[in-house]
C-alpha cells in the first residue's frame, strides 16, 4: 500500500466521521431547542399560576426563609 492510498483512506475515514458528528450535533441542536421551548412554556405556566394565586410577590423574587 503506497502513501497516497493510505492518505486517501484516512481522508475518507475522517470525512465519514465529520459527517456522522455533524448529524449528531444537528440532532442535539434540535433537541436543545425543543427543550428550551418546553422550559419556557413551563416557566410561563408557573408564572401564571403564581399570579393567579394572589400572592403579592412572585416566588422567584421572595427571599429564602433562612435570610
Amino acid at each position: 500500500m503506497d502513501k497516497l492510498q493510505r492518505l486517501e483512506e484516512a481522508i475518507a475515514h475522517l470525512t465519514r466521521m465529520v459527517e456522522e458528528l455533524s448529524e449528531v450535533v444537528a440532532r442535539q441542536d434540535r433537541e436543545i431547542a425543543r427543550l428550551q421551548a418546553r422550559v419556557g412554556m413551563l416557566l410561563d405556566r408557573e408564572a401564571e399560576r403564581e399570579a393567579e394565586s394572589g400572592s403579592g410577590i412572585p416566588l422567584a423574587d421572595q427571599r429564602p426563609p433562612h435570610w
